[in-house]
Formats: C-alpha cells, structure tokens, sequence
C-alpha cells in the first residue's frame, strides 16, 4: 500500500470525526439553548380550591402554585370575575384570601378558581379589558388550570351591607320633659350607593327613624331630636341602629315634676283626677281597703282629666270618705301593684264626692265668671 493512499484515508477519517464532533457540540448547545438564552419552558401552575363555608364576601384558596407569579380569579356559571387576588409572585401560596368585587353578587355557590398569568402590565389584571389579549389562564394540555368548590353561605356570620354607626354622643342627663339631641356617624362601608332606615331607641322602643342614602364609602352625621316625654325616669339605654348594626348609650332621666294626684270632679258613678307619675301605672279609688276602682293604664308623665270609674257592685255615697292612690304596675293586676311613693309617703288625696263636686262647680263657675267679665 503506498503512503499517499494511506495518508488520504486518514484526512477522510478526521473529517468524518470533525464533523460528528461538531454535530454533537450544536446537539448540546440547542439542548442548553433555554438556559443560555433566558428562554423558560411553558409557564406551569397548580390550584386546590376545596369545599367550605364563607361570609359570602370571600373564599380561601387552599393552595396555589405558579411558576411565574399572576392571580388567581373566581367564577360561577359565566366568564365574568366574581373575585379576583392580589398579585401573587411565583411560587407556592397557602390559604389565598380572594375578596368579592363588591359587585352586590354573593361568593356562593359552585365557584370555579383558576389560575391566571401576569403577562401585561406589572401585577394588575387586565383580562377582562384586553379581551383576553393579556393575562390568560395558565394551560394544561391546552386546558386552563382550575379547580371547582361548593361555598355555602355561614348563617351565623351573615353576609350584610348594612351601614355602620361609627360613634354616637347624647346628653348624659336630662329631665323627663324636655328635648335632647343625639348625634350618630353612620358609614357604607361598600363601594356602592345605598339607602337604609337608621333608627334611634330608648329602652329598644323606636322614637325616630330616618332614611338615609350614602355613597359608596361616605360618612355623614345624623342628628335626632328626641322628646322624653313619656319616657320612664332613672337610667335608660338609648341606641342608633342600623339594618345590622348599632351603638349604645345611657342616660340618665330625672322625673321633671312631684308625683301627685288631684281629684277634680267626682259624682257616685266615676272621679276624674290630674295625675303625675314617674313611671306606667293607674289611679285607683278606695274606701279604706276595698278598691272601688281604677283606671286606665298610663305611662310616665302628667296627665289631665283622668277618668276613674267606680265597679257595678260598689256603693258609693257622697260623703263617703275616698281616696284616690297612684300605683304603679298593671291595673289588671292590682294585688301585684304597689303605691308609687314620694318622699317615703305614698301619692294619694283624701276626698268626698261632694266637697270633689264642689270644688269643681267653683272652679267652673268662676272661669264662667271670668270669661263673661273679659268679654265685657
């Protein structure tokens, strides 16, 4: 063999190994191509999203995991968000808190979580404006990655869009006969407008409403005028409340008067009395022990020109000696009701019918007297 043969053999053999070295060198750079270049692979997420229970204004996604961050946004029957997270940077995420958008639909029934990239402006989700240009469910098989959950409503956490009473001032003291004021902030706390009752109480009896409309997130103050009248003396708690909410007080009302009692009239069938009583009770006619009769039912204040009607089986004569007595309780329980007292003597005035009689026809006559002298 001679050596120019063997010398050309041995030049085609290194090409052919060149070549095989080169082939295999692109072979490991295309295969290294994502990492030296910053290409990624496909972005990839997971999401478990389990059956529970919610205030109707939030859900909790168990766990979410996503290679390069983005939101994860619930559905129900249709595309349109009914929540969507916060930013969530890439990695895993535990127990995710996702608020409804206050768009007055509850987060209830069989929702759908899926996971969404960031692909458009920084942390801002813009799927629904971009029509789906920017943000897209991250895929699976070409399938976007979700998860489904049955939330039921807690009854007992409620789910309210009541307005908040944010303070309230009143007086601390006041008589029983006069007007105080009351101040209450109220808040919608939404993001939407809304009209509500606001109701001021004492002693959980409603002396005033209001309705009132705020808007989303405004506060206003709320003034009542309230009368005392009729309202018991001594302690009391007063309130504004709101569809679902309220806030308290106390007061402290002095009776604005003595308690007393006065017969104006009488005959053998009924007295009729002027009354003042610090709190609900009834005027009550007796000889001695016996109860001749009582009146009606009467709140606390004054009150004229009561009327006390003696029973069908009492004899009464005109020069009996009567007395009339302010009880305090329920006339149609008199054996449980009790003398109001003032200065430790119980609120009553001895009688007859006839100096009663009397002295109403005195006082009658002489207003007469009076009237017919002014209009001379």
């Amino acid at each position: 063999m001679s050596s120019r043969v063997t010398f050309g053999t041995i030049k085609r053999v290194t090409a052919v190994l060149i070549a095989i070295a080169i082939v295999l060198a692109a072979g490991i750079i295309v295969g290294q191509a994502p990492a030296i270049f910053g290409v990624d692979d496909d972005p990839a997420a997971s999401i478990t999203f389990e059956d529970q229970e919610s205030d109707g204004t939030s859900v909790t996604v168990d766990e979410v995991t996503l290679s390069d961050g983005g939101f994860v946004v619930i559905t129900a029957d249709g595309d349109e968000p009914l929540a969507v997270s916060e930013y969530l940077e890439d990695g895993s995420h535990e127990n995710v808190t996702v608020e409804s958008r206050e768009n007055g639909t509850d987060l209830a029934g069989q929702l759908t979580a899926t996971v969404h990239e960031d692909t458009g402006e920084e942390e801002t989700f813009e799927y629904g404006e971009t029509d789906g240009e920017e943000d897209p469910p991250y895929l699976e098989d070409g399938y976007p990655i979700s998860d489904t959950a049955s939330v039921t409503i807690d009854e007992e956490a409620g789910v309210s869009n009541s307005f908040l009473v944010e303070s309230l001032e009143a007086p601390d003291a006041a008589t029983t006969n006069e007007t105080i004021t009351a101040v209450a902030e109220v808040r919608n706390p939404t993001e939407f407008a809304q009209q509500q009752v606001v109701e001021f109480r004492l002693n959980g009896t409603v002396l005033e409403r209001q309705i009132l409309e705020l808007d989303g997130g405004e506060s206003r103050e709320v003034t009542f005028e309230i009368d005392t009248n009729g309202a018991p003396p001594g302690t009391q708690t007063y309130g504004v409340y709101t569809d679902d909410d309220g806030e308290l007080g106390e007061i402290e009302l002095e009776f604005h008067t003595d308690p007393s009692v006065d017969v104006v009239d009488a005959d053998t069938d009924e007295v009729t009395v002027d009354v003042a009583t610090p709190e609900r009770g009834f005027v009550a006619i007796e000889d001695g022990d016996e109860v001749l009769g009582t009146g009606d039912a009467l709140d606390p204040g004054e009150h004229e020109n009561v009327t006390v009607a003696f029973d069908e089986n009492a004899s009464v004569g005109e020069d009996d000696e009567l007395t009339a007595v302010v009880y305090g309780g329920d006339p149609e329980d008199v054996e449980s009701a009790a003398p109001i007292e003032h200065d430790g003597e119980p609120v009553e005035q001895t009688f007859t019918v006839a100096e009663a009689r009397a002295e109403s026809d005195e006082a009658e006559n002489g207003a007469d007297g009076n009237g017919a002298s002014d209009g001379a």
